[in-house]
């Protein structure tokens, strides 16, 4: 920066704390989604991936990756709650068309017997199709689901299952997986642990100080130049 008089000055340092200053507030910001996601049914962790050069880059350097870890599993008396025990995820359909993947199984059924998310969202089989019971019954006890993912309604009568299709377990890239991770009558806490949290964002919190001193200290000066040279 070319000030007066053939003075310059240069910016770069305060720059640089300005964008650490925003990274490291987009950071702590990852870490306390993670804090507010603690309770939350299969919320799954995020941490932060910083790039080369993240200095000059600034705060698009930054980008989170997903911590796949499977959570704490709880046992419910809910036959229609379904946890995994292992890597992967539901597929369920969204009202526009899309699908989303969750790892949150609290599903209910509608008048029509289809399988659904706490929000309406229908969940996929293998076959990419929203799975329908055949049968509703009087009891969600008499529906079974197995460790891979198979469900169907007990029927009294032939003493055997009414088959409903196999929910559909996928990666975290949408393809189906050969799973046997499926547990009825679980649900799964999120795979955070605050501790871990509040040790990270410390660290990040004192690089914020740190950053913002050295960005108070070069603005001081720069304001000493420009009113030295306001009296020449």
């Amino acid at each position: 920066m070319k000030l007066a008089a053939g003075i310059n000055f240069d910016a770069s340092g305060i720059a640089q704390s300005i964008n650490a200053m925003q990274m490291d507030m987009d950071i702590m910001g990852i870490f306390s989604e993670n804090v507010v996601g603690f309770d939350k049914v299969g919320y799954q962790r995020k941490e932060a991936v910083i790039s080369s050069f993240a200095e000059f880059i600034g705060p698009e350097a930054l980008s989170h990756s997903v911590d796949e870890q499977v959570g704490r599993l709880a046992m419910t008396d809910r036959p229609l709650d379904i946890a995994l025990s292992d890597k992967g995820y539901f597929q369920v359909l969204n009202p526009d068309g899309s699908i989303e993947l969750t790892r949150d199984g609290r599903f209910k059924l509608n008048k029509d017997g289809e399988l659904l998310t706490q929000t309406n969202q229908k969940v996929l089989s293998i076959a990419g199709l929203p799975i329908v019971l055949p049968v509703i019954p009087e009891s969600e006890d008499k529906i079974k689901i197995g460790l891979d993912g198979k469900i169907g309604v007990f029927d009294e009568k032939t003493r055997g299952l009414i088959p409903a299709g196999t929910i559909g377990i996928v990666s975290s890239d949408g393809s189906l997986v050969a799973a046997n991770c499926v547990r009825q009558g679980y649900v799964e806490s999120s795979n955070v642990q605050l501790e871990r949290e509040y040790m990270e964002v410390a660290n990040y919190t004192r690089s914020f100080d740190a950053n913002r001193q050295m960005f108070r200290m070069q603005n001081s000066k720069l304001s000493n130049v420009i009113q030295t040279l306001g009296r020449v």
